[in-house]
C-alpha cells in the first residue's frame, strides 16, 4: 500500500486557500460542502454504472475520481482522511452485522 491517499489529502487541504481561478480543488472548495457533496455523488454514481456495465478500466477510472472527490467533501467538512481511517482501524476484526448492531 502506498500514501497515495495520505498525499492526494494534504494536497486538497493545501488547496483551501488557493484561487479557485486556478485549481479546480480551490474552486470546489471555494463552493462549500454542499457541492462538494453534489459532486462526490454524482462521480460515485458513475462509478456504480461502470461496474454495472461490467468496464473495469471505466470503473477504475471513477473509482479515482470518486476517492479524488471524497476527500474534497471531507476536507469540505473539516473531516480528516486519518479521522476516518481511525474508524476504519476500530471497526477491523468486527463483523459487519455486529458493527451494524452497535449502531442502534
Amino acid at each position: 500500500m502506498t500514501d497515495t491517499l495520505y498525499r492526494l489529502a494534504a494536497t486538497i487541504d493545501a488547496r483551501k486557500g488557493a484561487d479557485p481561478d486556478q485549481s479546480w480543488t480551490a474552486k470546489l472548495l471555494a463552493k462549500g460542502p454542499e457541492k462538494a457533496a453534489e459532486k462526490f455523488g454524482e462521480e460515485a454514481i458513475e462509478a456504480i454504472i461502470e461496474a454495472v456495465k461490467g468496464d473495469k478500466s471505466g470503473l477504475i477510472s471513477e473509482a479515482a475520481d470518486a476517492l479524488y472527490h471524497l476527500l474534497v467533501m471531507l476536507s469540505a467538512c473539516d473531516v480528516t482522511l486519518e479521522q476516518v481511517m481511525a474508524e476504519l482501524d476500530r471497526r477491523e476484526g468486527v463483523s459487519g452485522i455486529e458493527e451494524k448492531a452497535s449502531r442502534s
